[in-house]
């Protein structure tokens, strides 16, 4: 499927991309929130006051039109590239799921397809859980495309480039006295404490999730104090925490840091969301509409980063991780891009990697593969 000319991305033959789901109509709000939620005992009553966040747009989260948008820039962006493969898109929670799109896949003739998570950082919730996930479709599927997982992007030059820039321009719509003093505030999705401390390969340490979102950060601040010769304090700070009162969740929440913030007198801040590839619901109820309230009434004068989205950079990095990940699996020599002090995270994820705080399921497209037959 690739021409005679140009990159080649054998073994396969499709690339998938695999993102979360989002409901898109008010009536597909609780279920789609029963479903992510089954198997934790949340109530009915809880659902439905969570689910008011969706009813605020219109019952309609963006992340599908996102992903939409996605599949087409990617599949542009292969074409031009000279890469003829086909880009299909499925869900773990909603409509697509991921059973139809490889059912689709199967019928169009696909046999081994690379797949692209729309989450870059590790811990069970933002890798492992895809993993299972792909196992249980694969099952439910006979006759279903061989899959490989592409190694967590958290800090390939794509993704984090395009934080630096939104960072820069966040910066730049602030007055010039508040510019100068603002803090920069990285944001991204709260786990359970339990989930963030086994978070990634035994053998390079825990705390992954943590770690790699400091390394984000830390590269993002340094490149803009290079850019605008200011050192801006930051922090990593978390939004979306859901679950239990009783259970610890990494912690400070973003308003709360908000506080912290106004206690010690600054005045401005740029909100990043490090986190995440596009203005989902987290982004638009989370920070654009529950923390911007906050820094309004704290007297802080605050701003969003955007989110890579349809960045080019962010785009291409599809392509370059598919070509990766094919020289890989052909046996020949690999160049990995990142940026950060860390280094680039294993394709395939070894024995008890990110394990399941709930119990052992079996996963694909790690060293402890199951096979779905």
């Amino acid at each position: 499927m690739t021409s005679t000319d140009g990159p080649d991305a054998t073994p396969y033959d499709a690339l998938l991309l695999l993102s979360f789901g989002g409901p898109e109509q008010p009536e597909d709000v609780v279920p789609f929130l029963e479903r992510v939620t089954r198997g934790r005992g949340i109530p009915r009553e809880r659902l439905e006051e969570v689910g008011q966040h969706y009813f605020l747009f219109g019952g309609r989260s963006p992340i599908n039109d996102q992903n939409r948008a996605l599949m087409a820039a990617i599949r542009e962006d292969l074409v031009g590239n000279g890469l003829d493969l086909p880009v299909y898109w499925g869900n773990r929670n909603w409509h697509p799921f991921l059973a139809d799109t490889l059912r689709q896949m199967r019928d169009d003739g696909v046999r081994r397809a690379a797949v692209l998570t729309t989450s870059a950082y590790s811990s069970y919730s933002s890798c492992r859980q895809y993993r299972e996930d792909l196992f249980d479709a694969a099952a439910e599927v006979e006759g279903a495309p061989e899959l490989d997982k592409l190694r967590p992007f958290f800090n390939h030059p794509g993704f984090v480039e395009p934080v630096v820039d939104a960072t820069l321009t966040a910066l730049a719509e602030l007055p010039d006295g508040a510019r100068e003093s603002a803090e920069l505030v990285f944001v991204t999705h709260s786990i359970p404490e339990v989930m963030a401390e086994t978070s990634g390969p035994p053998t390079r340490g825990r705390r992954a999730y943590e770690r790699q979102h400091r390394a984000v950060a830390d590269e993002v601040a340094q490149r803009v104090r290079q850019e605008t010769g200011r050192r801006h304090r930051h922090d990593l700070v978390y939004c979306s925490r859901s679950g239990a009162p009783t259970t610890p969740w990494l912690e400070p929440d973003v308003n709360e840091h908000l506080e912290a913030l106004a206690r010690r007198a600054v005045t401005s801040a740029v909100l990043v969301p490090v986190g995440f590839v596009s203005d989902h619901m987290e982004v638009v109820y989370d920070l654009d509409t529950e923390a911007m309230a906050t820094a309004k009434e704290l007297g802080i004068e605050a701003v969003r980063a955007d989110t890579p989205g349809l960045d080019p950079r962010f785009v291409a990095m599809a392509r370059d991780l598919l070509l990766e990940r094919a020289h890989a699996e052909r046996g020949e020599p690999v160049v990995r891009p990142t940026v950060t002090e860390l280094p680039p995270w294993p394709d395939r994820c070894p024995p008890g990697c990110c394990p399941n705080p709930r119990g052992d399921r079996p996963a694909l497209c790690g060293d402890d593969e199951e096979s779905p037959a």
